[in-house]
């Protein structure tokens, strides 16, 4: 039987004039280690049923299986292409046979990985007041393609500037991973540098060789390493459309420069890799989070699940809208797309075929590319429910937190979207989500820059927001506490400019925060006045000095450790030029940044006790007490700028108390500041003080102005840190 097999096999080939017809081989009952056979010829090709359970293409010992999901379809094809080409050398209708219930699966035989590309098309109704958009002639991407055609050079589009008609790619997937494993380190350790690949190395004062790559950032990871920070998130590296929306505003070329517009969301961005990959796609990122890794710098991505770039009615569809628009998509009763996201769509997330979808792309991350954690972007859309409306217990989020793949990975959401849903605090957590705290970027922004009535306010997000996170109910390290990320100014721009300028935007600065409570310190926008630049550096220190000394996971972003500026772009999402692109010559500029970032990150990593709770003093102290001016004061009033934080704890390691005492002076004039006294035999040392020059090693003890015994005058805008010895 195998013999006649093989004869009939082999007189069937591609184009031998079989097209257009289905055969069946006869059956027989396969034997114990024999290789799946062929049941049917379609188009000339040799194909039988595929893996079900294996999404997406497939790659099998002597074939390719495709699956893909339809709820509303009627018919599903597989569209075959060489690579490049627009027009499908092969079109193979998946047999009536070959789907179980909405799941279309096929193994076509006798295909090379690296001679073809692949879609497809389905045939369904077509009804937009349903949500049904079904049109046999619309070229449909996998969305679990592991890699997009057509997108390998930036900023480039077909030939003719026509749109992308997106194909997808089988990948090869034999990365040798070795003995690495998840660092698993604990949250609230986690100093978190936010980076944009392209634009971290892409200015040519970056010093790589492959500037704005994954392997420019490899080769800046020793960089990374001095600095001190222990993880690092990016900013999206699915696959997405830079050229979406692209513009020429005052003769500068604007791109989608963030990628917050996903394609694809099982492939890695390509125009990220240095180096063509074809069919192996994604190695130059696992090599860059493999190093990263064994350096002790973990990987969060920044997932965007809330929409995709098929955007509104107007915009394309390629995948999800020919496929099942009205299960993917939160839709109005007329059809029409809810957009919570303010880019067009939003993703209906609680669905149960989305959920699975999300879930599925998640785990694909963590095993495939051994991510250690996520931020959600928008992530108050994955709350809510077909209609729109906020789940109190979504589905979704409680699937992610329960996940057995994903049990011990950062999930770390940005709990609000673009229709006003704020769920700071509220974010549904199963214990296992985190925040970005909004409040804490706000609350810390005002008292820093002295407004009145912050005081209090401030005091609670430094010592833990614990009117937001309860510690029984969310532990430690459910506040992610930042000032500055992608999304606004920079830290050197906070005190740079009172306002945004986002002009060259191209939308008469109308977009981008109006409320982003920064302070140019006396002059907007660049200046020659020394002591202007003397006291926005200040601010910087205290920023960061104040930020290393709260409770819970710690966040900033990238090139604030040298002052680097947008010019007053608070919004640079499609900027891709020296606005967005670090300037490393800042580096040696802003030295005395750097150098300060750099101890306080070392600082808080020494100081146990900031970052959690530790082991009771040994000298009665309590974890946190406040001392306002003077000792054991805990109130503040209206007018009150001078806030005192003591922590006090022991690590298990240890048999010496830790006790650091935090002092900040928000105020333009200089005040008295009387700190505690210490047990018997320990005296206080102080670390930090910002109104002075910061050089490595420095002792401040000596040009710090004590009035007589603990009590000490802090200058003007001013953060000292002291430690008990």
């Amino acid at each position: 039987m195998l013999r006649i097999l093989r004869n009939i096999f082999g007189g069937f080939t591609p184009g031998n004039g079989q097209e257009g017809k289905i055969m069946n081989f006869v059956q027989h009952k396969p034997q114990r280690g024999e290789k799946l056979q062929p049941l049917d010829i379609i188009e000339g090709f040799q194909v039988r049923p595929g893996f079900y359970n294996r999404d997406g293409a497939a790659p099998a010992q002597n074939g390719v299986s495709f699956t893909v999901h339809s709820v509303g379809a009627t018919s599903c094809t597989l569209l075959l292409f060489h690579p490049q080409d627009k027009e499908p050398y092969a079109k193979l209708k998946f047999p009536e046979a070959y789907r179980i219930g909405n799941t279309y699966s096929m193994l076509v035989f006798g295909l090379d990985i690296e001679e073809f590309e692949y879609a497809f098309q389905m045939e369904g109704p077509y009804d937009k007041a349903r949500g049904l958009l079904f049109n046999p002639d619309n070229v449909l991407l996998d969305p679990y393609a592991r890699a997009v055609t057509g997108q390998r050079e930036w900023g480039e589009k077909p030939e003719g500037g026509k749109d992308f008609v997106y194909h997808a790619r089988v990948v090869e997937n034999n990365f040798d991973w070795g003995n690495s494993k998840q660092l698993e380190l604990p949250l609230e350790d986690l100093v978190i540098y936010e980076l944009h690949v392209r634009g971290f190395t892409k200015d040519s004062s970056s010093g790589v060789s492959a500037k704005g790559t994954y392997e420019g950032l490899r080769q800046k990871i020793p960089y990374l390493k001095d600095l001190g920070i222990n993880a690092v998130e990016l900013m999206p590296i699915f696959e997405f459309d830079e050229m979406e929306n692209a513009r020429v505003v005052d003769g500068e070329q604007l791109y989608n420069y963030w990628g917050y517009n996903t394609v694809c969301f099982f492939a890695p961005n390509t125009g990220y890799s240095s180096v063509v990959e074809h069919n192996h796609e994604g190695d130059e990122l696992k090599q860059l989070i493999y190093e990263l890794k064994e350096n002790g710098i973990e990987v969060i991505l920044d997932v965007v699940f809330n929409h995709t770039a098929e955007g509104n009615e107007e915009g394309p569809c390629f995948s999800f809208k020919g496929i099942d628009n009205n299960i993917y998509y939160i839709l109005t009763p007329d059809g029409h797309y809810y957009n919570f996201s303010g880019c067009g769509n939003a993703l209906n997330c609680n669905h149960p075929l989305t959920q699975r979808f999300i879930i599925d792309c998640l785990r694909y991350w963590v095993t495939e590319y051994r991510v250690d954690g996520f931020r959600f972007d928008l992530a108050s859309i994955l709350t809510r429910n077909q209609n729109g409306s906020p789940m109190a217990e979504p589905p979704i989020l409680q699937g992610i937190a329960a996940d057995s793949i994903l049990g011990r990975v950062k999930l770390i959401a940005e709990a609000w979207d673009a229709s006003g849903l704020y769920q700071v605090g509220n974010f549904p957590a199963y214990r296992r989500w985190s925040e970005w705290n909004g409040r804490y970027r706000d609350d810390i922004r005002r008292f820093l820059k002295g407004d009145e009535g912050m005081a209090s306010m401030a005091i609670t997000r430094i010592t833990g927001s614990k009117d937001l996170y309860d510690p029984i109910r969310r532990g430690q390290s459910a506040s992610v506490n930042f000032l500055t990320c992608h999304d606004g100014f920079t830290l050197y721009d906070l005190y740079s400019y009172n306002t945004k300028h986002n002009e060259k935007n191209g939308w008469n600065n109308t977009d981008g925060d109006n409320n982003g409570h920064s302070w140019n310190c006396g002059v907007e926008g660049e200046t020659d006045d020394p002591e202007v630049e003397k006291l926005r550096l200040r601010m910087v220190k205290n920023a960061f000095a104040t930020l290393m000394c709260s409770r819970g996971p710690a966040m900033f972003y990238a090139g604030d450790e040298f002052c680097n500026t947008q010019f007053g772009n608070n919004n640079a999402y499609c900027q891709d030029n020296k606005i967005s692109w670090l300037d490393w010559t800042r580096l040696e500029q802003y030295g005395e940044i750097h150098d300060f970032f750099r101890y306080m990150i070392a600082f808080r990593r020494k100081h146990t006790i900031l970052r959690k709770t530790t082991r009771s003093c040994s000298c009665g102290f309590p974890e946190i007490s406040l001392h306002n001016g003077y000792p054991w004061n805990v109130g503040t009033d209206y007018t009150c700028r001078l806030i005192g934080i003591m922590y006090a704890g022991r690590n298990e390691a240890d048999t010496k108390d830790d006790i650091v005492f935090y002092g900040m002076n928000a105020y333009w004039e200089a005040l008295d500041m009387q700190i505690p006294s210490l047990p018997e035999g320990m005296k206080w040392k102080i670390c930090v003080n910002t109104f002075e020059k910061y050089e490595d090693g420095k002792e401040f003890g000596g040009v710090t102005e004590y009035l007589h015994g603990n009590k000490l005058k802090i200058a003007p805008r001013t953060v000292m840190v002291l430690v008990a010895e």
